[in-house]
């Protein structure tokens, strides 16, 4: 815990915008894993050294990788991670649109069946008159 409640709320902030490489689903903040300690001790330091909260965040992120950060940024190795809630909702809305208008259209009318000189006549046609 830092003396100054202002570096210590900056502190908090970014610890909670940093991933637990060890639990991977949590924030530095709300683990207790021995890295994520050394973790939240390295922003306290920066901190305390005159870091801004992008410096710290930037200097961590070189650190560890991209996979630290809680909210990885928009680029082209997270551009599906971003991206993909929207694509399966676009492609969800598609089926659904498809689906609801098949069902709307009415089944094509069946033909009349042929009456008996209709049928003479195609046999007749068709070269396969018994007569």
């Amino acid at each position: 815990m830092l003396k100054d409640p202002a570096l210590e709320a900056r502190a908090r902030h970014i610890s909670q915008e940093l991933r637990c490489l060890v639990c991977q689903n949590q924030s530095i903040d709300d683990s207790n894993a021995e890295l994520a300690r050394d973790l939240r001790v390295l922003v306290r330091e920066r901190l305390a050294a005159g870091d801004t909260d992008a410096a710290v965040l930037a200097f961590v992120e070189a650190r560890y990788g991209q996979f630290v950060l809680l909210r990885p940024r928009l680029s082209a190795h997270t551009a599906l991670l971003w991206l993909a809630p929207l694509l399966l909702l676009f492609g969800a809305a598609i089926y659904l649109i498809r689906r609801w208008r098949s069902q709307r259209l009415p089944a094509a009318p069946q033909p009349a069946p042929l009456s008996a000189a209709e049928r003479r006549r195609l046999e007749t046609l068709l070269g396969r008159d018994k007569t």
